[in-house]
């Protein structure tokens, strides 16, 4: 008997949601009639009437509570949204705001949930007051501790903290040192005083390794020498010094890298010129 009360029912209902989706279709005034509204109510279910019922009180409050212009709260916007996922024909019960302004506060509350949700619950605890005393006293007292063994006398009292932490408050514990004048600030003062050398390894027509050396004024980028040979030598290199400085045209500094062509016999005829040449292993900055 169910059955066959099933089978009489079931083309019912289809004829009156097909009947449903072509109202959608016809003008307002037609939409919304009372014959073809309680025709349309038999195809849906308790929750559902009472959801749109619910969702046009609410707007029923929302326009009554203003006197120009509707004005929606969060708790209205949140109501709207939440009723409007109960009924299927939402669009046309929503009368107060347009369905784009209620999809787009949907997708908002979506974004707020989702951050509220991928927050960082965890993390480190933090530490006490008395252990950041404790870091800031052993970083003051003993000034060539370093984070490390900081953080083993922590260990040897029980006190596990990250390396990250310690080094933290010890940056604050301790004064930084006053720092004179820097390597950068050395060439831009004394540019023009100062000379630099180097080499440009070169391969020629026939694979062959030369070296092209050049000793430029820093101040205006202005090639003072250069020499190329394939075999440079200190001898070599202290003869090119000679030739780059001619009838007492010499800077104050000449600079250079640590490169071992650079030996003592440089050294000594730059000091015999007046000029601060460092010693064969480099230049000493700062």
């Amino acid at each position: 008997m169910s059955s066959l009360v099933n089978r009489c029912i079931r083309p019912i209902r289809s004829a009156l949601l097909s009947l449903e989706r072509a109202s959608l279709q016809l003008p307002r005034p037609f939409r919304y009639s009372v014959l073809l509204g309680s025709a349309l109510d038999i195809t849906r279910s308790n929750a559902e009437l009472v959801a749109e019922n619910a969702l046009l009180l609410q707007q029923l409050v929302i326009l009554h509570r203003q006197v120009d212009k509707p004005r929606f709260t969060p708790t209205d916007r949140l109501w709207l949204v939440l009723l409007a996922r109960r009924v299927r024909s939402w669009k046309e019960a929503i009368l107060l705001l347009k369905p784009d302004t209620l999809l787009r506060w949907h997708r908002h509350g979506f974004r707020l949930f989702w951050r509220f949700k991928s927050r960082n619950w965890g993390g480190r605890p933090r530490i006490s007051s008395e252990t950041i005393a404790l870091i800031q006293q052993m970083a003051r007292e003993n000034c060539l501790w370093g984070v490390e063994r900081i953080r083993g006398e922590l260990m040897k009292l029980g006190i596990r903290v990250p390396r990250a932490t310690i080094q933290k408050y010890v940056r604050l514990a301790r004064p930084r040192p006053a720092h004179g004048q820097n390597w950068s600030t050395f060439l831009r003062n004394h540019a023009q005083m100062v000379w630099a050398c180097d080499f440009l390894p070169v391969i020629d027509l026939f694979f062959r390794q030369i070296y092209a050396f050049f000793i430029i004024e820093l101040g205006s980028r202005r090639v003072v020498h250069f020499g190329v040979t394939p075999h440079p030598t200190d001898a070599w290199v202290r003869q090119q010094l000679r030739e780059a400085t001619p009838y007492g045209l010499t800077p104050r500094f000449l600079i250079h890298d640590r490169d071992s062509k650079y030996g003592d016999e440089f050294t000594r005829v730059g000091g015999a010129s007046s000029i601060e040449v460092p010693w064969p292993g480099g230049l000493r900055a700062g």
